[in-house]
C-alpha cells in the first residue's frame, strides 16, 4: 500500500468526527446583509442603541436600526466620499480616497467600536478607537435618533493596531488597553466623570514599540486569576498588586510577526491555556501556540494551522491578511472555534501578497482527537466581505446563534448565522475534505 495514502487514511480517523446520529446532521450557514457599500471603518460593532430591545449596528458615523438595518442615522457628520475602482465593472464609495481611480490608498479615522454606557443612563454609548497613534473618543448617545452624539475626547494617541476595551485588571470595569508612546498599559477613566481625559497606567518599559505595532492580547496564561498582556514577542505577568503602576514582568515568547488579536484558550484539553493567532496581519499565517510547562518553566510549541502554501493546510486552504480573529462556539459543542478572514486592500491595490483575492470570511471548527491532537475544518462564511482590524462575532438577532459584524473596505455586513438539519448525505457533501495529512 502507498505510504502515503496510509498515513493518510490514519490522519482521517484520527480526526473523524464522533459518531453522529440522524438528529445531529446540523449545517451551518450564513444570510450575508450589506448595510453599505462605503468604506467609512475598520470595525463595526452591535448594541441596543434606542432602547427598543432590538440589537442595531455601528459602523463609522452612523447607527443602522435593527433588526432590518435598513434606517441609518448620524453619530458625526460623516466626510466626502469618492469611487473606488475594484476592477473593470465594479467599484465602492470610499471617503478619502483621491481620483475616482484609488490609487493612493488611504485610511479610515475609526478602526474599533466597543458599544458602553459610560454616563450610566441606561442608554448605550460608544467608544471610537481610531487611526493608530490618533485620539480615542467616546461619544454619548443623545436619546433622539436625529441628533448628532457628542464628542468626548478621553485619550490623546492609542497606538498598537490591535487594541482593546476589556476588563484587564479585573475590577468588573473595562479599561482601554493599548500602546501609547513606546510603552505598553492601560488607561483608567475616573467613572465619577468618564468624559474627562482617562489616566495612564504604563506596564512595561518604554521599549520604542510604534504607533502600528500589531498583534495584542489579554488572557491568564499562568493561571493566577489575573489577566495577562499578551503580545507578539510575549507576555506581560500581572503582578498581584497594581497600587503605584508597578512595571509588570516580561516572558519571552515569540507569537509571529504581529497579527491580530491574541486570544488565550485551551485549544488541546490539557488544562492549560495556549495561544491562538495570526502570525502576521498583512501576509500569511494562523496558528496556535500550545503552552508546555516544565517544572515552573512556560513555554509555548508553535502549531501551524493555515500558511503561505495550500500544503501546510490539511484542506488545501490559504488566505492573506488575517487582521482580526476571535474566538467563539460556533457550533455549539462547547469548543471555542476560531473565525477569521481576509483583510481586503490592507494598503491599497498594492503591497501585501494576494492582496486581490477574494475578501473571505471563515470560522474554523476546533475537532480535538486523541493524545491532545487537534484539527481545524475550515468552513466558509462568505467570500466577498472579509474582516477588517476589528471582528465582532455574536448574538445579533438573539436567536442563540453567533453572528458576524464587519465593517472595512468593502462596506458595513452583518453575516447572521443560520441552522438546519439534513441527511446525512447532504450534511456529508457540505464536509470540507481533507487532501493531506498535517
Amino acid at each position: 500500500m502507498n505510504p502515503r495514502r496510509s498515513l493518510l487514511a490514519l490522519t482521517l480517523a484520527v480526526f473523524a468526527l464522533p459518531a453522529l446520529h440522524a438528529a445531529d446532521y446540523t449545517l451551518h450557514t450564513f444570510k450575508r446583509i450589506q448595510l453599505s457599500d462605503q468604506f467609512w471603518c475598520e470595525g463595526a460593532s452591535f448594541a441596543d442603541f434606542n432602547n427598543d430591545g432590538v440589537n442595531d449596528i455601528v459602523s463609522g458615523p452612523w447607527w443602522y436600526e435593527g433588526p432590518g438595518f435598513t434606517n441609518k442615522h448620524e453619530l458625526y457628520a460623516p466626510t466626502t466620499t469618492f469611487q473606488l475602482q475594484l476592477g473593470p465593472m465594479t467599484s465602492v464609495t470610499v471617503p478619502g480616497f483621491e481620483g475616482a481611480l484609488g490609487n493612493k490608498n488611504t485610511y479610515s479615522d475609526n478602526f474599533f467600536a466597543f458599544p458602553y454606557d459610560f454616563n450610566h443612563d441606561g442608554w448605550m454609548d460608544v467608544l471610537i478607537i481610531g487611526f493608530p497613534g490618533q485620539q480615542t473618543v467616546w461619544f454619548e448617545n443623545p436619546k433622539t435618533p436625529d441628533q448628532h452624539w457628542t464628542r468626548h475626547v478621553i485619550f490623546e494617541q492609542t497606538d498598537n493596531e490591535s487594541p482593546t476595551f476589556a476588563d484587564l485588571t479585573g475590577d468588573g470595569k473595562p479599561e482601554l488597553v493599548c500602546i501609547t508612546k513606546g510603552a505598553y498599559g492601560y488607561a483608567t477613566p475616573d467613572w465619577s466623570d468618564p468624559a474627562k481625559p482617562w489616566t495612564w497606567h504604563r506596564i512595561s518599559p518604554d521599549k520604542g514599540y510604534g504607533n502600528f505595532t500589531h498583534g495584542m492580547g489579554l488572557g491568564d496564561l499562568n493561571g493566577d486569576g489575573r489577566l495577562d498582556l499578551i503580545e507578539k514577542d510575549g507576555w506581560w505577568e500581572q503582578p498581584a498588586s497594581l497600587a503605584g503602576d508597578p512595571e509588570w514582568k516580561f516572558h519571552p515568547g515569540p507569537f509571529g510577526l504581529g497579527g491580530s488579536q491574541m486570544i488565550a484558550y485551551d485549544v488541546n484539553g490539557d488544562g492549560l491555556p495556549d495561544v491562538v493567532t495570526a502570525l502576521t496581519a498583512h501576509a500569511f499565517g494562523l496558528a496556535w501556540f500550545e503552552q508546555v510547562r516544565t517544572g515552573g518553566e512556560i513555554t509555548f510549541k508553535e502549531h501551524i494551522i493555515m500558511n503561505k502554501e495550500p500544503r501546510e493546510n490539511r484542506y488545501g486552504l490559504k488566505f492573506t491578511e488575517l487582521h482580526s480573529l476571535d474566538l467563539v462556539d460556533m457550533d455549539g459543542d462547547g469548543l471555542k472555534d476560531i473565525v477569521t478572514g481576509k483583510r481586503f486592500w490592507s494598503h491599497g491595490r498594492t503591497g501585501d501578497p494576494d492582496r486581490n483575492m477574494a475578501a473571505v470570511a471563515y470560522w474554523f471548527q476546533l475537532v480535538r482527537g486523541p493524545g491532545g491532537s487537534v484539527d481545524f475544518v475550515p468552513h466558509l462564511i462568505d467570500d466577498n466581505s472579509g474582516v477588517g482590524t476589528q471582528l465582532v462575532v455574536g448574538d445579533v438577532n438573539k436567536d442563540g446563534l453567533p453572528d458576524l459584524v464587519v465593517g472595512n473596505k468593502k462596506g458595513t455586513f452583518v453575516h447572521l448565522h443560520e441552522k438546519r438539519t439534513v441527511s446525512q448525505a447532504e450534511w456529508e457533501k457540505a464536509q470540507p475534505k481533507p487532501v493531506a495529512a498535517p
